[in-house]
This record gives structure tokens, C-alpha cells and sequence, in this order.
């Protein structure tokens, strides 16, 4: 069964101007939420269930769900008070069937083959696998290096770099990881859970050249906006 947490809780600070008091996520791109993209993908790479963390006006994208008639079954969590990114994922799990399942941002797009990133998880047996995206002359995201197994061995703070390796925000993530790890109920995925434990907690790197969207900012969400228009 491929499974898919969607973190889709956000406010968007940086968007409000522009989305008007909705849900990142619901975000209208090019005349549809940003979240019917991730839907569209999610139904083309042939998930079978995908569970929702919602938090900031929920009931918008509750709303909007019960218009959807998908090839995959739909679930959701809402967190009663903002959890981060860690404890929304934790809250999600509790709604996952299988030992793992992938996670995405429901405010990024990345275009991967998700069968290549399984295999590779499935080879590597990793705590966590995260999709790579090759970048050039960017200073807005972090980058991460890899040993010669394709182990992630370092997370670099964001600053300026000719070439490198960021973290898409699509990630595999074994439920073992939630006991393995002593976590409190809010977390940050990032921060407390990738980079503290870079070193004990076993997480690989596939790097896939593909579309990458990041609707975060007024910028980028303009640039969705030209880049998706009649997807």
C-alpha cells in the first residue's frame, strides 16, 4: 500500500496578501487550490490512501474534500494548536495503515518519480528518505551532503551556493521512527528530528532533477501560477 501524510496545516504568513485568508494549501494556482495538484499527482503515481494534517481553517479543506472523488482512500487529523511540522506528521502516523509512508509539504510540489524513491528506501532500509532536488545560484534553501552510500551526513544552514542538493519536502518516513525517538508532542521534523539526529537516526538522500515548486513565498507563488496553468 503506498500511503501519503500531506502536511496542510499552514497559515502562510508570507502569502496573505495574496490568498486572501485561505489555507496554503488551498491556495487558488492557476484557477484551482494548490492542493488539487498534489491530489492530481498523488492519483497519477497510484497511492492508495492519503491522510491530510490539517490544522489552520480546516474546515475549508474538509469542505473541498467531500467534493473529491478519488482512486485513493482519504483520511484526516486536525491538531487542536499548531504541533510543527514534527507533531503534525506524529499526529498523521496515527492514521497510517502500513510501517511507512510518504511526506509532503502541502505547500511544494516536486514532481518525483515516487516508485524510484520506494526502491530506493526499500534497498537502502533507511529511518527516513528523502528526495533530492539539484539546485544552482540559490541562497533561499538550505543544503544537505551525502557520504558515498548516499547517506546524509550534514544539513547546511541557507546561504548562497553556485551548486547543491536541497531537500525537496518529499520524504519516505518509517513509523519505527516515532519510537525510536523520544519526541514531545510538538517538534520540528527539520530541526529535531533530521539534522539533531543526522548521525543516529539513519536517513538517505535520492536526488531526482525534476519540476520543483515552492508556493511559499509571493514570488514563487507567482511563478506557480504561470508554470501550472492548464495542468
Amino acid at each position: 500500500m503506498k500511503e501519503c501524510v500531506i502536511l496542510a496545516g499552514g497559515f502562510g504568513t508570507r502569502l496573505q496578501a495574496v490568498v486572501n485568508g485561505a489555507p496554503k494549501c488551498m491556495a487558488e494556482v492557476a484557477g484551482k487550490p494548490f492542493l488539487q495538484y498534489l491530489f492530481d499527482y498523488l492519483a497519477g503515481e497510484n497511492f492508495n490512501h492519503v491522510i491530510l494534517s490539517l490544522g489552520y481553517k480546516a474546515s475549508v479543506v474538509v469542505d473541498w474534500l467531500e467534493t473529491q472523488n478519488r482512486p485513493f482512500a482519504i483520511s484526516y487529523v486536525v491538531e487542536e494548536y499548531p504541533l510543527g511540522t514534527g507533531g503534525a506528521i506524529k499526529l498523521a502516523f496515527g492514521k497510517v495503515k502500513g510501517e511507512d509512508a510518504f511526506v509532503m509539504n502541502g505547500d511544494t510540489f516536486f514532481d518525483i518519480d515516487s516508485d524510484l524513491l520506494l526502491e530506493f528506501h526499500k534497498s537502502k532500509k533507511p529511518d527516513i528518505s528523502l528526495a533530492l532536488k539539484p539546485m544552482f545560484d540559490f541562497d533561499r534553501y538550505g543544503s544537505v551532503e551525502l557520504d558515498s552510500e548516499q547517506r546524509i551526513t550534514r544539513f547546511n544552514e541557507k546561504r548562497h551556493k553556485e551548486a547543491g542538493l536541497i531537500n525537496g519536502g518529499v520524504y519516505i518516513v518509517a513509523k519505527a521512527v516515532f519510537v525510536k525517538l523520544a519526541l514531545p508532542e510538538k517538534f520540528s521534523f527539520e530541526k529535531d528530528v533530521m539534522e539533531t539526529h543526522v548521525h543516529d537516526v539513519n536517513i538517505y538522500g535520492s536526488e531526482q532533477d525534476n519540476y520543483f515548486i515552492d508556493i511559499g513565498i509571493p514570488s514563487d507563488f507567482e511563478k506557480a501560477n504561470m508554470d501550472l496553468r492548464g495542468k
